[in-house]
């Protein structure tokens, strides 16, 4: 049976390893996540006109005033879930799927939350084109998580946030549960993740971070700190 993830032009196989290069330099160690980097086609996930880039280690506009994480960024909230393959992972903020895709290769089962409906129906479009099966997508306010599916063993947040909204953390599973998610401002944010056992909550900080605001109750709400329309 054809892999639908396999990538027949070697220039894109080229571009994934000088990547996974780079990646290892910045200190990516997690092989299950660096193998899941090559494999996810990081191009289709662009725009046209930013494909050229796709295998750079930036982050890309994808429309809808969002973006394409970094791969580094990628590779690093991804290594810090320790994901072993049988867990149900939570997604907050689809954007163009490729975050979703590669969370596929290294967990069971994907739930991701989406804002904006066109990119929400792009993703799951595009995840469908691509054989991934284990991604369910839902459109609504990310902050609330998604409670029918909880708990979950790994929650990720893609934007960035005041505080870890309560409701992600109490969808959080008890049993090591690892919640990875960038906090701060509306300009910067550190990158902390949250082991949770029992009733504590053990915090590591990952360092300076960059992240589009999370929008919805249990973040930002629906404006700014100064009060413009997000």
């Amino acid at each position: 049976m054809d892999d639908p993830l396999s990538d027949p032009d070697p220039a894109h196989g080229n571009a994934a390893e000088h990547l996974l290069r780079v990646l290892r330099g910045q200190g990516i160690r997690d092989e299950r996540v660096l193998t899941a980097l090559a494999r996810v086609p990081r191009h289709l996930f662009v725009p046209e006109s930013q494909r050229a880039h796709a295998w750079e280690n930036v982050a890309l506009p994808i429309g809808a005033g969002q973006t394409i994480s970094q791969p580094y960024i990628v590779a690093i909230m991804s290594q810090a879930l320790a994901l072993q393959g049988h867990e149900h992972v939570l997604e907050i903020g689809t954007g163009s799927g490729y975050q979703a895709a590669v969370l596929a290769e290294l967990a069971a089962h994907v739930t991701s939350i989406e804002r904006h409906a066109e990119l929400a129906q792009t993703a799951e479009a595009l995840l469908a084109q691509l054989g991934i099966t284990n991604v369910e997508i839902h459109i609504g306010d990310g902050t609330q998580g998604w409670p029918p599916d909880a708990p979950y063993e790994g929650i990720i947040i893609t934007a960035g946030a005041p505080k870890v909204p309560d409701q992600l953390l109490a969808q959080l599973s008890p049993d090591r549960g690892r919640l990875v998610i960038p906090i701060g401002n509306l300009d910067d944010q550190r990158l902390f993740v949250y082991e949770r056992r029992g009733d504590q909550l053990a915090e590591q900080d990952l360092g300076p971070v960059r992240f589009v605001p999370l929008v919805g109750r249990g973040a930002w709400g629906t404006t700014s700190e100064n009060g413009h329309q997000l």
